[in-house]
């Protein structure tokens, strides 16, 4: 190398550089989601960043590329490694190396950083943090709940209220059943159709058809060659994946009528009525978690139960709610330690993705924070007397600024609703002609703004619009944001 050489300072794809604030969020997010773990009596486990390459295979996306997804070396024995894809595998191994000294079942939770050696991108990093807890020694539909409750708890003590995330359950033994009764027996076609199942919330119900049918071609033009199931196949799966109720309890009847009675589907419903009894005697709400039967994950890992969590946010101005996605899973994997011993030994599981849950709550946190009271510059002659105001209000505890730009009053306002302010301070010259500022609540006449109809109304009402006496500042803005809180948090 020559010796001028000088590396380009440039971190790898993929990774991330962490600093205090960032780092800091997220050792105390897995701090909160381990107390919860260890309140409910699981115990602590810390396993090796690398295992022996062969142990991980069962645990890799799918089992047609056995050999990528990791980040592999050789040793000097001949032995591949690779760093671990998840936590669960570690476990599997620990747990075949000492089945006869532990505890069955036995109760762990660990925490760490994973690799995965995928393509990068928004959000999608190759390096990330988990925390998960596992039950494993037990087929009893109680455990796969407990791990749904524990979610619950975890996420919750993480900061999160109810109503802001969901569980979203499902059953593998289900999926199987409806498999069955549309014929689909090779493994091939019911990859395909498990697939199709698994876009339900990206592509919608019709595209979800057509992956079922001959395939689909896509905004960019690429063809997906679909599942080749007949019409009335297809529309059996489609019934099936949109049986889904906002109560548990509806969900199982809508699912009943829908699925065709074979061994597995009727195992399945069993299997989602045991679980939704010990939900309920543990507390869990349907708000909470709810049975979907388009969930699937995992599609050559879970055998039984398996769930989602979803982060949902508030409401846009549309009045949509805003979704973050998923921020953690899991279910049941029976075939955990057989793939060492040969012996069958059922297990249960949910892991958190700390980092991406990180990413969620500081988006939320900005999503819901307030920005300052902003006051209009309309006329620039007057701009000691709007920084005047200014100060007021930030001698009161009020956040508050002047724009300082050279806009007109349109581009004013919209400065103001990007910067989230709660309320816009206006002095023109009809104010100061009359010694008086016009308080506008951008909150909520936005809210009421979707209730007019037309301009009449909008200028007869002028909402959440009112007038004060200049000397009386302070006090109007103070008493303003107080009265409105209750109305911007809904």
């Amino acid at each position: 190398m020559a010796k001028d050489f000088k590396p380009k300072a440039r971190r790898p794809r993929g990774f991330q550089d962490r600093r205090g604030p960032g780092l800091a969020a997220e050792r105390a997010l897995v701090a909160k989601i381990a107390a919860v773990y260890e309140a409910w009596g699981f115990e602590g486990l810390e396993t090796s960043a690398f295992e022996y390459a062969d142990a991980l295979g069962k645990f890799l996306p799918d089992q047609d590329r056995p050999n990528e997804g990791v980040f592999a070396l050789e040793d000097d024995d001949g032995q591949w490694m690779a760093l671990r894809y998840d936590l669960t595998a570690p476990l599997a191994r620990f747990t075949a190396e000492n089945y006869d000294a532990l505890p069955k079942p036995y109760r762990r939770w660990a925490a760490g950083p994973v690799w995965r050696n995928e393509k990068p991108g928004p959000g999608r990093f190759r390096e990330f943090w988990q925390c998960d807890a596992d039950t494993v020694g037990t087929a009893s539909p109680a455990a796969d709940a407990e791990m749904i409750a524990v979610a619950c708890a975890a996420l919750e003590a993480a900061g999160l209220k109810p109503g802001q995330y969901r569980i979203n359950i499902n059953t593998r033994r289900l999926l199987n059943g409806v498999l069955a009764s549309i014929g689909a027996d090779d493994p091939a076609k019911r990859l395909t159709v498990l697939r199709a199942i698994d876009k339900l919330d990206r592509l919608g119900v019709e595209g979800v058809r057509l992956l079922l049918g001959k395939g689909r071609k896509d905004e960019s033009g690429d063809f997906t060659r679909g599942a080749g199931l007949s019409d009335a196949d297809a529309e059996r799966v489609i019934a099936f994946v949109s049986a889904g109720r906002g109560e548990r309890d509806e969900t199982l009847r809508a699912l009943s009528d829908v699925v065709v009675a074979n061994a597995e589907t009727d195992a399945g419903l069993v299997e989602l009525r045991a679980i939704n009894d010990a939900l309920r005697g543990l507390g869990i709400a349907d708000a909470q978690a709810r049975f979907d039967p388009g969930i699937v994950r995992g599609l050559e890992y879970y055998t039984g139960p398996v769930f989602e969590a979803e982060l949902i946010g508030a409401e846009d101005e549309d009045e949509n709610r805003i979704r973050y996605g998923s921020v953690g899973g899991g279910g049941r994997y029976d075939d955990l330690v057989a793939r060492f011993t040969g012996q069958l030994v059922p297990a249960t599981g949910f892991s958190i993705g700390v980092s991406r849950l990180a990413t969620a709550l500081q988006a939320m946190s900005e999503a819901d924070a307030e920005g300052p009271v902003v006051i209009l510059a309309l006329d620039q002659a007057r701009m000691g007397a709007y920084l005047a105001m200014a100060q007021e209000l930030r001698a009161a505890g009020v956040r508050a600024e002047v724009y300082l730009g050279q806009s007109g009053m349109k581009a004013q306002m919209k400065y103001a609703d990007r910067r989230g302010a709660p309320i816009a301070v206006i002095e023109g010259g009809d104010e100061v002609a009359k010694g008086v500022v016009t308080l506008k609540d951008l909150k909520l006449g936005a809210a009421l703004a979707r209730e007019i109809e037309d301009n009449d109304a909008w200028r007869k009402g002028r909402p959440a619009q009112v007038e004060t006496q200049r000397s009386d500042l302070v006090e109007a803005v103070t008493r303003m944001l107080a009265e409105n809180a209750p109305a911007r948090s809904d």
